[in-house]
């Protein structure tokens, strides 16, 4: 007897393997009680969370990604997840996430459902982004948010968890080298703080010992 191979099944097992590593989707850490102190001389993180959307059909699991209209202030033209600041009535990360999709993507607000938060990114511009996991039904007809969002694409998770895509580099900043990552994939030039995200998520998962078990459900046909 073998497994079954159909979508219910795939997104049943991702969900359980991903909750094993996945941290409860609640308040932002920049906003609890035992938020980190900034040190001397430093400006508190600006709360943030994004939403990995995750889309499980007959072709495996994907990654929804979004390229931001080249108009925008802040990184133009650069491949971003849905998401945004930490808003004051905001009560947890998921609502954030949540929201932002619904105002980026369209994507009502119950049809994406969460499965767990990973550990917060720091990025160089300020921002404490909290990833938060969740699924969105496959085939959704998004409407993106033309004013901030230029193209929406998905990328298969397990293209993206393979370490031999991720490439460091580095640039220097004020005297100072910083490293980064970078993911091409058709094109897509996949680097900053979302490649950074998408690299602790392999990171997390190879630390957890789960790695190896979700690489091999995505390898199968």
């Amino acid at each position: 007897m073998t497994d079954d191979p159909g979508p219910a099944a795939l997104e049943r097992r991702l969900t359980a393997l991903l909750g094993r590593i996945a941290l409860p989707a609640g308040p932002h850490p920049e906003l609890g009680p035992e938020r980190p102190f900034p040190g001397e001389g430093r400006k508190p993180l600006v709360p943030a969370a994004v939403l990995v959307p995750l889309v499980v059909d007959e072709r495996g699991v994907s990654v929804v990604l979004t390229l931001r209209n080249a108009n925008l202030k802040s990184h133009p033209g650069q491949i971003s997840f849905p998401g945004g600041r930490v808003e004051a009535d905001d009560p947890d990360v998921a609502h954030t996430a949540i929201r932002e999709t619904h105002e980026e993507l369209g994507v009502a607000p119950d049809h994406i459902r969460v499965i767990g938060a990973l550990a917060p990114v720091h990025t160089g511009t300020g921002y404490s982004v909290v990833p938060v996991m969740g699924l969105i039904p496959p085939a959704y007809p998004y409407a993106p948010d033309a004013r901030e969002v230029a193209d929406v694409f998905d990328v298969p998770l397990r293209f993206l968890l393979d370490p031999a895509n991720h490439t460091p580099q580095a640039y220097v900043v004020e005297g100072r080298r910083r490293q980064y990552y970078e993911i091409l994939y058709r094109g897509h030039r996949i680097w900053g703080a979302t490649a950074n995200m998408i690299v602790s998520l392999y990171q997390k998962l190879e630390r957890d010992a789960v790695y190896m078990d979700i690489n091999a459900l995505l390898a199968q046909p």
